[in-house]
């Protein structure tokens, strides 16, 4: 292993700067849905800017980890950089929803992009050994960024949602330009002494084709379902079918069809390791958006708008997954492996805590800190952690691979996991609205149907001021804070159901972490790329 040169260093930090510039737009604009859908509309339909996001990123990631592995990273990253300037310039200066949620979607291509480029890239600069406590530095740069609802509050609260999105175009601006002058790793071993002919009749176009047409169809039947559309419409069943029927292609043509497949059996060459981390990925992902995505509303929706409240309250999950994340690489490291104990931990810790949060009333927030920071934990010590210990089980060179598998599981099981946890949300709040929100104003005399239908409406799409303006509760204060704090009460009881829900993933997850082979064996110390 050569010393760390300042070529070197700097090309760790354009990582760095890839790294949190893919995560940050999801962050941040998941912090502010109201202020956004209050300035250009679509209340009906703003949870796709985020799924259209998730669903980009998960879909591109395994055909971009291929790419990277024959082409290089190098380019790879410039391009996806590239996608999220574009995309958040598109988000910044949209006005209406539809818009907006299709700079989420370019932004999400470039995250899958960036973010699998960084933690494959890094682990390559590492030497195995070490490569926990490289990744543990990467994902410890996202550190400023742990307070995200609070700076997304206050941006938008005290001047637009837009500068959200100019701020995101700038930071990934800057990875793209450090990327371009410092990061020039060697050329990859799979193409060395191939034309540009050769190398790219290698890709596997069929595959990628499969597999991101699929799985896009597949989690859109799945969003939609019972949220938007019946589950027995032709809207749901249509695409569910179809993407099951792709995705099973995909299956037979990378294990039959192709001699050179997007994830190729050497993967699994370790399975007792492999298959049990890659479950537990899933399962992390799962509960990691229960928590990323559902508790910034809740402490919203719940516990008050104050966009310093709101912000306060999230930054306990912000700094309790990154310090998860940073312990167990650094343990993976420092102990050179135990990855069963560190798994089985973090497991207990994420089902735990996930599930405790299912107490939260409107009366008990201060029950809820400790609460937070234990599910952060168990979260994070498990999303980073798991991906890298797949790295160090797998050959060099199908680094960029395994990592892109890893990634997109994870995020194809949180999105799973959100349809599953939403619709639950969804179910309960409905009748839980009826029956707060509804007998608090008919307790007050005011009986129209209609006037009960618009006051669950506007506070299911945290629209309160136009609740004062209703018949029957304008110029009537008193009332107007009633019917606010039966909104609250709702989202709460609502709330729960998820939290109950997610102890069901968090158990599998910890079943999967008792069975794990041990990685120590393979924690011999070589560099895979020396810059």
């Amino acid at each position: 292993m050569r010393r760390m040169t300042a070529k070197r260093a700097l090309s760790l930090v354009a990582m760095a700067f890839l790294w949190t510039g893919s995560q940050i737009p999801v962050y941040l604009f998941g912090g502010v849905p109201p202020y956004i859908y209050s300035s250009i509309g679509g209340a009906d339909r703003w949870i796709w800017f985020v799924l259209a996001n998730l669903l980009a990123l998960a879909a591109v990631c395994p055909f971009v980890g291929s790419l990277s592995d024959l082409l290089g990273r190098r380019w790879v990253a410039i391009i996806g950089a590239s996608f999220i300037v574009v995309g958040m310039i598109i988000c910044s200066t949209a006005n209406e929803m539809n818009t907006f949620i299709c700079g989420m979607a370019l932004g999400g291509i470039g995250a899958g992009i960036n973010e699998l480029t960084a933690l494959a890239a890094t682990s390559e600069m590492a030497p195995t050994s070490k490569r926990g406590q490289y990744v543990a530095v990467l994902v410890f740069t996202i550190l400023p960024f742990c307070p995200s609802v609070l700076w997304a509050q206050l941006i938008a609260y005290h001047s637009t949602w837009r500068y959200i999105g100019l701020f995101c175009a700038l930071w990934a601006f800057i990875g793209l330009v450090l990327t371009v002058i410092f990061y020039h790793p060697p050329p990859r071993v799979n193409s060395q002494g191939l034309s540009r002919r050769e190398i790219l009749s290698q890709i596997d176009y069929v595959g990628g084709l499969l597999s991101i047409s699929g799985m896009l169809l597949f989690m859109m039947g799945m969003q939609w379902g019972g949220y938007q559309y019946e589950w027995s419409s032709a809207h749901v069943l249509a695409p569910l079918i179809i993407g099951v029927v792709l995705l099973a292609a995909f299956v037979f043509w990378e294990l039959h069809g192709t001699a050179n497949p997007m994830f190729p059996r050497r993967i699994l060459q370790v399975p007792n390791i492999m298959l049990l981390t890659l479950i537990i990925t899933f399962i992390s992902g799962a509960n990691f958006f229960s928590i990323l995505m559902f508790w910034p509303t809740q402490a919203f929706n719940v516990y008050g708008h104050d966009p310093i409240g709101v912000g306060v309250r999230g930054i306990p999950v912000g700094f309790s997954i990154l310090a998860g994340a940073c312990l167990a690489l650094w343990a993976l490291s420092l102990f050179r492996g135990n990855n069963k104990a560190i798994l089985v931990v973090a497991s207990v810790l994420m089902t735990a805590g996930c599930g405790a949060l299912s107490i939260a009333r409107v009366d008990n927030l201060d029950k809820l800190w400790g609460i937070l920071v234990v599910a952060g934990l168990g979260i994070g010590g498990i999303v980073v952690p798991a991906s890298i210990m797949t790295t160090i089980v797998c050959p060099d060179d199908l680094i960029g691979s395994v990592t892109a598998l890893t990634l997109s599981i994870r995020v194809i099981g949180g999105s799973i996991g959100y349809c599953a946890y939403y619709n639950i949300f969804v179910s309960k709040f409905e009748p839980a609205a009826i029956h707060y929100i509804g007998g608090v104003l008919v307790s007050h005399n005011v009986t129209n149907p209609e006037i009960i239908t618009h006051a669950i409406e506007f506070t299911a799409a945290s629209l309160l001021p136009l609740i004062a303006e209703l018949p029957g509760v304008k110029g009537n204060p008193q009332l107007y804070e009633a019917v606010v704090m039966a909104g609250r009460v709702a989202y709460a009881e609502a709330y729960k159901w998820v939290y109950y829900a997610s102890v069901a993933f968090g158990g599998v997850s910890v079943l999967a972490a008792v069975f794990l082979g041990d990685l120590g064996g393979y924690m011999d110390d070589h560099v895979a790329v020396v810059m």
